[in-house]
């Protein structure tokens, strides 16, 4: 999965995480719908266009998430915003965002738009500067995991688990957002086999989400042609690697732990 996809399907669920993420207060995306928007003439699309109510004064905001270095980016970006405006002739004022995975990988703002860009009209998201996470919302932890080390992503996640779990009461948005860092784990995690995937989903409520039971059904598939056990079994190594626990993992694998010891063991030994 890219990661515009990811994104695109965070501010598609969860819109009040941009707002945010500029320093808005996340109540704005009830004046908003969230699209990812084709610029026909370039046969190419904005990652993403919150566009107002109708009768809002409030402006549109064009949002460009980028992970690579680009010496293109600025050239392209700006182009897509006009060729849009040209368009469709919103007779709105604009803002435009930029979100880099770092600082590092931007790169300086090409003179023909030095002028353009020097004002409030676009604003720059670095994700690896966004702060502490005891400081940030749910909603700005799940956008700093995409960025997070894999070494340190399970633990982090763990956290935010947790701490949504606390902090959020409506139950429809709880379960959107686990889903929305189960999403985000399969990414960073996308070697995975799904067993492995299962296991590490079933050490919290991530259990209960649909991607996760959509995982499970795959599981037990795979598990029907290639026999169940043994496919758990040789998942077992993977997963201590990983830092579960055998406790853990004989629960996610529904094995008994004297087995996942067994594969421990046989793993050492070999």
């Amino acid at each position: 999965m890219k990661t515009d996809s990811i994104f695109y399907r965070i501010f598609q669920t969860e819109p009040g995480i941009f707002f945010e993420l500029i320093g808005d207060s996340a109540a704005t995306s009830r004046d908003y719908t969230f699209q990812s928007i084709e610029v026909k003439e370039t046969a190419k699309r904005v990652d993403g266009v919150f566009l107002p109510a109708p009768g809002s004064s409030q402006p549109i905001y064009f949002v460009e998430v980028q992970f690579q270095t680009d010496e293109e980016f600025y050239y392209r970006f700006v182009t897509e915003i006009f060729i849009y405006l040209g368009q469709n002739r919103p007779k709105r004022t604009w803002r435009a965002v930029a979100v880099f995975k770092q600082r590092r990988i931007d790169r300086p703002v090409p003179i023909e738009y030095q002028g353009l860009l020097a004002g409030q009209q676009v604003q720059w998201v670095y994700l690896d500067e966004l702060g502490e996470s005891a400081d940030l919302t749910v909603g700005l932890e799940m956008v700093q995991l995409i960025v997070e080390d894999e070494e340190t992503a399970w633990e982090k996640a763990r956290r935010l688990i947790q701490k949504a779990q606390q902090q959020l009461e409506d139950e429809t948005v709880k379960r959107k957002v686990l889903e929305l860092i189960e999403t985000i784990l399969v990414y960073k995690f996308s070697e995975l086999n799904r067993q492995e995937i299962e296991a590490m989903f079933g050490l919290s409520d991530l259990k209960k989400t649909r991607v996760y039971q959509e995982a499970k059904e795959e599981g037990k598939e795979e598990g029907k042609q290639e026999g169940k056990q043994e496919v758990k079994i040789e998942t077992v190594p993977r997963l201590l690697q990983l830092g579960l626990s055998m406790e853990q993992i004989a629960t996610a694998l529904d094995l008994p732990v004297e087995v996942v010891r067994q594969a421990a063991q046989g793993q050492s030994d070999s």
